[in-house]
């Protein structure tokens, strides 16, 4: 069976270490901005070699703020204006159905040159093809599909792309179907099943977005180098060879991301050195998922006390003001909010600690409510009192946030999880959900009663 596996899930497969301390203290010592502590020392290793663990480090560096939202900072005329010019673009794509798409070109995390709302305006840049709101065809997930929407909106399909993955390269719906029984089909036909993986295989997946942001790619293809060399070896079974070559294919994909980063002008082989740079290096990974993983769920995941570490550093050296700040999250929710995903997009966005993660709040006032992304409070009575007063007046003057009880939800995914696709908790970077089959029972019960 066709197995699609996601290519920028940045998890790891066994041994999972960084940068060497040497490289690493050489690195911070070139930064003007105070340390940050970025990665632990391994247990079990006698050498000083850091280790990648994102929820470690905010551990280490993350300080819960107890204070009220009077710091908030309201849209400033620079957000403004790119604001007004995607509005009326969205205004176009509402009227047409799709504003644009390449029918000729399958979407991978370099097939788009650098695309732009307004490049003078943009603190944080980066678009899924090369023009906002312009969409692109996915067709591993299967050529049917690609074909029908692109003639919903009265695209021509490309008869090249239509040929190579029919004859060429099977694709994933082709895959699952070859492997349905005629009871299968015949039950898929009817509508008694939905939701079967020939359509939604992807699943949900909220891939570490934040790794890139804290130990740069590099570390992480060396960490990925280093599971082929020692821990990806010995008996070659079916599953130690699968592993392998997913692993060798992330490599690849990471490579990619930089490729896609240095179009823009950056270079993420290297850790964020500022808050700036954390929110665009995240942000830079999660567009190379959504660049070439389909499917509704694309989730960002938990980022708000890690994004909070770097804008403390920044404001207390001075480095940015609060209405900057805020203008960082704003661009930051802008990219989220024009994420394309075939008919609906799911782009969750879960919220825990009481700290400068109510900017991501504060952008439902400044760019107004919006369905995505889908923003979640992980809720707890230990929240402070100002963070409880500041939810409680979003969400009555907004309607745009959902509350998860974390009291319950901690005790079986601990600390550093998130929500996907609106409902399902998932750790971050580790796990990964298939959607399972929707039963038309009341439709079955009919068809058994006039049988």
């Amino acid at each position: 069976m066709c197995r699609v596996q996601p290519r920028m899930l940045l998890g790891a497969a066994g041994s999972t270490r960084a940068l060497s301390a040497a490289a690493e203290a050489a690195r911070l010592e070139e930064s003007p901005l105070p340390p940050i502590a970025r990665s632990s020392q391994s247990a079990k290793s006698p050498s000083p070699v850091p280790t990648i663990d994102v929820a470690k480090f905010i551990a280490e560096n993350f300080t819960a703020y107890q204070g009220d939202a009077s710091f908030l900072a309201t849209t400033t005329p620079r957000t403004q204006r790119l604001w007004s010019e995607l509005e009326h673009l969205i205004h176009k794509e509402q009227e047409k159905g799709v504003l644009d798409v390449d029918p000729s070109k399958p979407s991978t995390i370099t097939a788009f040159g650098p695309g732009y709302i307004d490049q003078a305006l943009e603190k944080i840049v980066g678009l899924q093809t090369d023009a906002p709101l312009k969409r692109a065809i996915k067709p591993l997930g299967g050529i049917n599909m690609v074909k029908a929407a692109l003639e919903a909106y009265g695209y021509t399909p490309d008869p090249h792309v239509e040929e190579l993955y029919t004859k060429v390269r099977k694709t994933h719906n082709s895959g699952v179907f070859d492997t349905y029984t005629a009871e299968m089909r015949a039950a898929r036909k009817a509508s008694l099943l939905t939701g079967l993986p020939d359509g939604y295989g992807r699943g949900r997946i909220i891939g570490d977005y934040r790794r890139v942001a804290l130990y740069g790619v590099d570390a992480l293809i060396a960490d990925k180098k280093k599971d082929l060399k020692h821990n990806l070896v010995g008996v070659m079974d079916e599953e130690r060879i699968r592993l392998r070559e997913e692993v060798s294919d992330q490599i690849r994909a990471l490579n990619e991301l930089k490729q896609m980063a240095a179009s823009y002008g950056h270079d993420v082989s290297k850790p964020a050195q500022s808050a700036q740079e954390a929110v665009q290096w995240l942000y830079y990974g999660y567009l190379g998922a959504v660049k070439e993983q389909d499917g509704a769920a694309m989730s960002m995941g938990r980022i708000d006390a890690f994004l909070d570490i770097f804008f403390e550093r920044d404001l207390a050296a001075n480095r940015i003001t609060e209405a900057e700040a805020q203008e960082l999250i704003d661009d930051f929710v802008i990219k989220l909010r024009i994420v394309r995903q075939g008919p609906v997009s799911a782009v969750d966005v879960t919220l825990a600690a009481a700290c400068n993660k109510i900017l991501i709040l504060q952008t439902l006032y400044n760019l107004g409510p919006a369905p995505e992304p889908n923003l979640t409070v992980l809720w707890t009575a230990n929240h402070p009192q100002g963070f409880k007063e500041f939810c409680a007046r979003v969400s009555l003057d907004t309607s745009s946030i959902q509350y998860e009880n974390d009291a319950m939800m901690s005790k079986l995914f601990g600390s550093d999880y998130g929500i996907a696709c609106c409902v399902s908790a998932m750790n971050i970077g580790k796990d990964m959900q298939f959607f399972g089959a929707r039963a038309n029972l009341p439709k079955l019960l009919l068809y058994v009663m006039n049988e």
